[in-house]
């Protein structure tokens, strides 16, 4: 591999892993709304909010920071009030109070709607806003952050080209071999980004475990372990670890995290297992560097082969790929990095996603332990071989294998899902 090929590498994971406050579904609401009500030049009268089956799904049950609440229409009405499009997935970092209660009431007096979109794409929000004669409209679609066109009063004042959603898109192909020979012997100091990462999850995580967040799945491994019930050892350290900071982040903590792909709690996950481990074996910054450029790089390329949203779990994913980084600090090569992987797949492959709330931190937590027990058999040469079931023994095959599986196979079941969780906010 080239160094020129080590930079398309690196630009992948700046564009990738970012700083987001708040679950990503919902911080693309308040992201478009924000633009749409700055393209207005006033508050609205009226606000209409169009979103895809995915987003929706994934947005219904997750906290928005500052707020309180849970909800698209929470937050789109806070990106109305108070957020500022220039900070992206930040938006909302400078919420203030005054701005969320002008925001709740916009709620109660109706003037804010949120609606299913007549639109066949997975990641789809589109805000319009009026205010007497005038009007603004902001679509936002494919990625978390990407704006493809803003109108005011039905004339384009900016437009975007679609992101693509063939295979190749990627400044480079990405596969196991490069990635890993990438984390293993790229210069360090070109490489030493990536520590932000662990530095804002890790804060997070403290904060998870410290107060009573979400379901508390975290704080409640500390609660077993001084009662006996757990042992405090780096497999229990990683696990809880990563489940407090989902902990927190699914209840709406107003703190920001390196996010993965578009997800929070990918980047979590991708990040923290890491983390643990590399504290418990007293590894070398460096050593941390390329084991978090190993996991953030693999968890691309994995949730590439899917896609932004499906009905598959991007934690697992996540999961898997810090496995692969758990795998380097305990002195595996590219052999047991493949082999945590097809373990973990193998392993947790069916793990649905049925959006965004309080719950995902429990899978989050099983899907850490699954990689951490991939990672431990693979470094005893025990992998789940080729012939059985969905993988392969080409690990690139293997990949394309677990994105179809989610993005074509798991089709209807993503279907099912979006009509359970639609019929009981009908319900309600």
């Amino acid at each position: 591999m080239s160094k020129q090929d080590w930079s398309a590498y690196a630009d992948i994971i700046n564009r990738e892993v970012v700083p987001a406050l708040g679950c990503t579904e919902p911080i693309a609401i308040a992201l478009a709304a924000a633009k749409a009500v700055e393209t207005l030049g006033c508050q609205p009268e009226k606000t209409i909010v169009k979103v895809s089956g995915n987003l929706l799904k994934n947005g219904m049950g997750v906290g928005v920071p500052g707020t309180g609440m849970t909800g698209l229409d929470i937050a789109a009405a806070v990106g109305i009030t108070g957020g500022k499009s220039e900070l992206v997935l930040e938006v909302l970092r400078d919420l203030t109070e005054e701005q969320v209660s002008v925001a709740k009431k916009m709620l109660t007096d109706n003037k804010l709607s949120v609606e299913l979109a007549e639109t066949e794409e997975t990641l789809y929000a589109e805000v319009l806003v009026q205010s007497g004669d005038d009007s603004a409209r902001c679509v936002l679609a494919r990625s978390h952050s990407a704006i493809v066109l803003v109108e005011k009063n039905g004339v384009e004042v900016f437009s975007a080209p679609w992101i693509s959603v063939e295979d190749d898109d990627s400044d480079c192909k990405l596969t196991m071999k490069d990635i890993f020979e990438y984390a293993t012997k790229a210069p360090v100091e070109s490489l030493k980004f990536i520590l932000e990462a662990a530095r804002l999850n890790e804060a997070v995580a403290s904060e998870g475990l410290a107060s009573d967040w979400g379901l508390k799945v975290g704080r409640s491994m500390v609660r077993d372990i001084e009662d006996g019930l757990r042992s405090d050892d780096v497999v229990s350290y990683a696990v809880r670890l990563t489940a407090a900071a989902s902990d927190a982040r699914m209840e709406g903590i107003s703190m920001p995290v390196m996010s993965n792909s578009g997800s929070g709690n990918q980047g979590l996950t991708a990040t923290l297992p890491v983390v643990a481990f590399a504290k418990h074996y007293k590894s070398t910054e460096e050593q941390l560097i390329r084991s978090l450029i190993m996991s953030h790089l693999t968890a691309i390329h994995l949730k590439h082969s899917l896609g932004r949203l499906s009905a598959l779990c991007g934690a697992s994913l996540a999961a898997t790929a810090a496995g692969c980084g758990i795998t380097l600090i305990l002195g595996g090569g590219l052999k047991e990095v493949e082999g945590t992987i097809r373990n973990t797949l193998g392993d947790i492959a069916g793990m649905v996603c049925d959006g965004a709330k309080t719950s995902c931190a429990l899978k989050v937590a099983s899907a850490v332990e699954a990689a951490i027990n991939a990672a431990f058999l693979s470094m005893k040469g025990i992998c789940i071989p080729g012939k059985d079931g969905i993988m392969d023994d080409n690990i690139e095959t293997c990949i394309k294998n677990i994105g179809y599986l989610g993005s074509f196979g798991m089709i209807g079941a993503d279907k099912a899902i979006l009509k359970i969780m639609t019929s009981k906010k009908a319900a309600a």
